[in-house]
């Protein structure tokens, strides 16, 4: 059996490993609220890091509709949902989300996460089949773990491969599990397309719009507002940091699978409920996305101007019509340099590098907010124009 130093001394050999593949993570302390300017050890970067791509983190109201909140209901909630740490804050917010999104019913949860991890286990097991696209989100890598069904994963946005495999497939339950905006290529899934195989195979579909709601469709809806097609075997997870400027998550579909997650789903069932403070918030940042066109024109703006302005010769930047503005670098010390440069000329923006993004492909990640100018936005082309001239 190996001696506990033993044991140290492995993990510190795989950190050195880790920090020469230029793959080691640090944590960056911010001394400021989350905005366009990003603070840290006392430097200053005009940040483009942030998923709150409405500008609403910092925002007047919501600060206020969350002081309003503390004031009513403290700050914990005290104990589970089922146990007595649902409010009437925590109810309130699910129906309006239900009725936000087009769906019978909602169940909120801390984190999206969690909100992706209760949802296949819940209603598949071993037997079952997933079917997974290559590229999405890690949380639901995990769940697919957790549910223990057989797993497909088929190539990136390859309907025809998941048309076949569900044709191929003998489980009696099965699920297609799909990003709707892709989180480090910041593509959208085809998603009619995937309701219609949905329906054609009786699978379940799960679809993740972290990156979607708030932003795209009519009022800020999310992704799925964009097409007209539904299905009652279609289930909606979205996530409540980003656009929404706040936290934790949600679960939508029909009564009847809201009902079954209520009392199956264990990440939902065994964690204390979120501060009802800030499901109050999120009430009112419900209000400002669905009043929030004026934000979505500016954020569309900003991602037309930078798809418009800049010009690439080395680098790659990925066709998206989202927030997500993916530059791949592909060498992985050469994407940690770039990001370095860019800090440099007094702007932030993070150096993706596998495992969170395949080998080969490491990125800049760029993501564009409404609360950038277009002036921000010029800064950042002529930045990237500058650096590529320099790396090339």
């Amino acid at each position: 059996m190996p001696s506990r130093h033993n044991i140290l001394e492995e993990l510190a050999t795989k950190l050195a490993e880790v920090r020469q593949s230029d793959l080691f993570r640090q944590r960056r302390a911010a001394t400021l609220p989350c905005s366009p300017l990003y603070d840290y050890a006392g430097q200053s970067f005009l940040s483009f890091a942030s998923n709150d791509y409405l500008g609403l983190a910092n925002s007047t109201a919501l600060i206020e509709a969350a002081q309003r909140g503390a004031k009513r209901w403290g700050v914990g909630s005290g104990a589970s949902h089922l146990v007595s740490g649902h409010t009437l804050a925590h109810d309130a917010l699910e129906q309006r989300l239900a009725a936000f999104t087009g769906f019978e019913a909602c169940l909120s949860f801390s984190t999206g996460y969690l909100a992706n991890l209760a949802v296949p286990p819940a209603l598949l097991g071993r037997g079952d089949a997933i079917f997974a696209d290559r590229l999405n989100h890690a949380s639901l890598v995990d769940a697919t773990q957790l549910a223990r069904a057989d797993l497909t994963r088929y190539p990136h946005l390859d309907l025809v491969r998941l048309d076949n495999a569900l044709q191929a497939s003998k489980a009696v339950r099965k699920m297609i599990i799909s990003d709707a905006v892709f989180s480090m290529d910041g593509d959208i899934a085809p998603l009619a397309d995937l309701i219609k195989l949905a329906d054609k195979h009786d699978a379940w579909l799960l679809i993740d719009d972290a990156h979607g709601f708030g932003v795209l469709g009519p009022q800020g809806r999310g992704s799925l507002a964009e097409i007209t097609e539904r299905s009652p075997r279609l289930i909606l997870m979205g996530t409540l940091g980003k656009a929404a400027g706040v936290a934790g998550a949600f679960v939508a579909g029909s009564a009847t699978v809201i009902d079954w997650l209520l009392q199956k789903a264990r990440p939902y069932i065994f964690t204390t409920a979120s501060p009802p403070l800030l499901a109050e918030t999120l009430l009112c940042a419900l209000d400002l996305i669905e009043h929030g066109d004026a934000l979505r024109a500016q954020l569309n703006r900003n991602i037309e101007l930078l798809r418009n302005s800049l010009h690439l010769r080395r680098f790659r930047l990925l066709p998206s019509r989202t927030a997500i503005q993916p530059i791949v670098v592909g060498d992985n010390a050469v994407a940690l340099k770039a990001s370095t440069r860019l800090r440099e000329l007094g702007l932030y923006v993070p150096a993706i590098r596998p495992p969170t993004v395949p080998t080969g492909s490491a990125r800049l990640r760029i993501s564009l907010s409404a609360a950038h100018t277009e002036a921000d936005t010029k800064r950042l082309v002529d930045a990237l124009h500058t650096i590529e001239n320099e790396l090339a």
